[in-house]
Parts: structure tokens; C-alpha cells; sequence
């Protein structure tokens, strides 16, 4: 069933139409997509509970009376993720990154070739502060990424603390934690609709499209994102209706 689901999802079908063919719940489907795009396979993986689950859980439980407001402070911040789920038109595909605030999209670019912990490193010199000083962000903004290896690498690491670009520290198996998830179903959703008929289209019209996200929807998303932690902790860093 897991790579039933998988094979609709590179055919291009989203997660409704996927939950609806196999009559799975949509968390479900989320859940095991999330799985396979972050470590390429949908058999199970073992599970730990990182010191980094603890950190949010404290964070989130420490202080009862703590503001939606007061929460968000250190969250809104630069959100970013390194891939668009493949979209095929015209016998082709692209990779890209992308970052956001509450304040709206920030820069997206477009990768060539493989990426990897330069590559990656590059790409963060490139877009994350022009993206900042673009969407006026204060000096407490926080880079939010995830743990996947070009991110959590000895060299990245080592480029992030020698740039002063502090990060999120997040669980290893949170996928609901990803908030650009959304804007990347949003985004492919739009592109499909453009019909791209190659590569050269399809890069443009998610920059196109990128450029159009109204900053209201990226606010809502920064806004919830106590009730999302809170989610998580309660599911132990398992799936949730996010």
C-alpha cells in the first residue's frame, strides 16, 4: 500500500485524490510521502527520542501562560526546504529552494545538477540574507531547516556557525514541523494547472508563481505554529491532522 501511494504520487496526484483512491486517511498519506521523499524508501525506520523532541517540549510546556505572539517571536523567521515535488511536464523536472517568513515569500532558487552540502551552502549564501533584508526581518530571525544530511553535515554546520546564522534545532522524524510544506503543495498545484511544456517553463513559472503567495497566507501559517508544536509533542513526533 505504502508504494501504491508513492506511485500515484509521482504520477502527479495530490494528497486528497491519493487519499481518496486508496482510501486512506490523508495524515496517512502525508505521512508516508514525507517519509519517502526525506529517506527514500517507505519501509520502517527505527525511532529515537532526540534531545531536541525534549527542547520543544519544555519550550511548549514551560510556560503555560506564554502568548501565540511571544511563541512566534523566534519562529518567524526564514523557513526553507531545498525540493519541489517533482512536477513533469514536457519530459522534465526541476529542483529548487525556496524560503519564507510571516512577513511573505522570501528568494527562490533554482539548483542545477546534484545537490549537496556545497552546493546547499551556496545556495544559503546566495538567498538567505538578501531574503532577509528584503522582508525587513529583525536580528532574532532563526533559519528553520531539516535534518536532512546536506543540512545537518559537519560542513554545513561549520558554515552556519561561521556565517552566525542560527538555526532551529528540530526532532530527527517530525515532518509536520515542515510549514513550506504547504506552500510547496500550493505551489505545485498552480504550476500543474500553468501546464508547462519544458524545462525552461516550468523553472519560470514557479518563479512566477513563488512571487504571487500572498504574504497573509505565509503569516497564517507562522501563527499556528504553537498549535502545530503542541500536536507534536502530543503525538511524540508522529503524524498529525496538520
Amino acid at each position: 500500500m505504502r508504494k501504491k501511494v508513492i506511485e500515484l504520487y509521482q504520477s502527479g496526484k495530490g494528497y486528497k485524490a491519493i487519499s481518496k483512491a486508496l482510501g486512506l486517511p490523508r495524515t496517512t498519506v502525508k505521512a508516508i510521502i514525507h517519509k519517502w521523499r526525506k529517506h527514500g524508501t517507505v519501509e520502517n525506520l527505527p525511532r529515537s527520542a532526540p534531545r531536541a523532541q525534549q527542547h520543544l517540549i519544555q519550550e511548549v510546556t514551560k510556560d503555560p501562560t506564554t502568548t501565540s505572539i511571544e511563541l512566534q517571536a523566534p519562529l518567524a523567521s526564514v523557513k526553507k526546504k531545498n525540493i519541489i515535488p517533482t512536477v513533469k511536464y514536457g519530459g522534465g523536472s526541476v529542483m529548487v529552494w525556496g524560503c519564507y517568513a510571516a512577513s511573505g515569500p522570501g528568494r527562490l532558487a533554482v539548483i542545477n545538477g546534484t545537490m549537496n552540502s556545497a552546493v546547499y551552502q551556496k545556495v544559503l549564501k546566495e538567498n538567505v540574507r538578501p531574503s532577509v533584508c528584503d522582508l525587513k526581518l529583525k536580528r532574532t530571525w532563526v533559519l528553520q531547516q531539516d535534518n536532512d544530511p546536506k543540512h545537518s553535515s559537519k560542513s554545513t554546520s561549520e558554515w552556519l556557525k561561521k556565517n552566525k546564522m542560527k538555526t532551529l534545532e528540530l526532532p530527527s522524524q517530525s515532518p509536520d514541523l515542515n510549514l513550506i510544506e504547504m506552500l510547496w503543495h500550493d505551489l505545485k498545484k498552480v504550476v500543474h494547472a500553468r501546464k508547462p511544456s519544458n524545462v525552461a517553463e516550468l523553472q519560470q513559472f514557479c518563479k512566477d508563481e513563488w512571487a504571487k503567495i500572498p504574504p497573509q497566507r505565509c503569516n497564517r501559517l507562522i501563527a499556528r505554529y504553537r498549535k502545530r508544536l503542541i500536536a507534536v509533542v502530543a503525538a511524540k513526533g508522529g503524524p498529525t491532522s496538520y
